[in-house]
């Protein structure tokens, strides 16, 4: 099972390593293929004024630090072009966030990279229609047809994050990762899945007591792993509080989700 976890962004060196010790255990596990995550930049922030990172330069520093340190396979997401090259000397996975999913651009400068490229599905998007973000790519990567083998050889990856449902609400159709999975395997993330965009006043709420459920439907339907942002203490996280589950809540939620991915097989 694929597993991507960590805080949704950089807040110090301190927080960073607290969350990558306590993450360990995973790395350890033989049942997981384990990639740390943490953003250097959150440059799609509801308000000027909430906290975005520390930044290009000294994030990719921090989570060359955590690579180093605990032997970590890294993913990170992207906002611009101009990051692509200097990320993919770091991560492993470089992440196309979801509002920049159709950004042909990102897209082509990504895949000019060795890197896999996990590509958000947009919260405004049909499904099916994220085969053509994964065409972008496997094309820059000499393939011209789309398929869930193509896509696993020439390392390309969905996540599934939840579709609008009118404003400041997400619904996840679990029909949409069956679909995609025609054409890539397919990360569920079940944190993202549970925000209120908006509705936090000038921040996006959410209500991570969904995340376990969201979770486990995803595992019934098959999915080839799960994204979960997780922190020792989400009531005081910088971004995205509200839909983090914490470091003890993730591994009673792993292990559940295991024993349903061997009923499922």
């Amino acid at each position: 099972m694929i597993l991507m976890s960590g805080p949704c962004v950089i807040e110090s060196e301190a927080s960073l390593f607290r969350i990558a010790e306590a993450l360990q255990p995973y790395h350890e596990d033989a049942r997981f293929d384990f990639y740390f995550k943490a953003s250097f930049d959150k440059a799609n922030r509801t308000s000027l004024e909430s906290y975005r990172g520390p930044g290009l330069e000294e994030g990719l520093r921090l989570l060359q630090k955590v690579k180093e340190t605990f032997g970590y396979k890294i993913v990170t997401d992207v906002h611009e072009s101009y990051q692509v090259a200097p990320t993919a000397e770091v991560a492993d996975i470089i992440q196309i966030p979801a509002f920049l999913c159709r950004q042909t651009d990102l897209l082509v400068a990504a895949a000019e990279t060795d890197r896999i490229v996990n590509i958000k599905k947009g919260q405004f998007m049909n499904p099916a229609d994220m085969r053509y973000s994964v065409l972008k790519v496997l094309k820059t990567r000499g393939c011209d047809e789309v398929s869930y083998e193509n896509a696993q050889k020439h390392k390309v990856l969905l996540t599934e994050r939840g579709s609008s449902f009118g404003y400041g609400n997400l619904v996840v159709d679990m029909r949409s990762p069956v679909i995609m999975r025609e054409f890539a395997p397919v990360v569920f993330d079940a944190t993202h899945s549970v925000q209120m965009p908006g509705s936090g006043g000038g921040k996006t709420g959410g209500d991570s007591s969904m995340v376990p459920y969201l979770a486990k439907a995803a595992a019934a339907v098959g999915v080839d792993g799960f994204f979960f942002e997780t922190h020792f203490d989400p009531a005081c996280a910088l971004s995205d509080g509200p839909n983090m589950i914490t470091l003890d809540g993730l591994k009673q939620l792993t292990e559940t989700l295991l024993a349903i991915e061997a009923c499922s097989r």
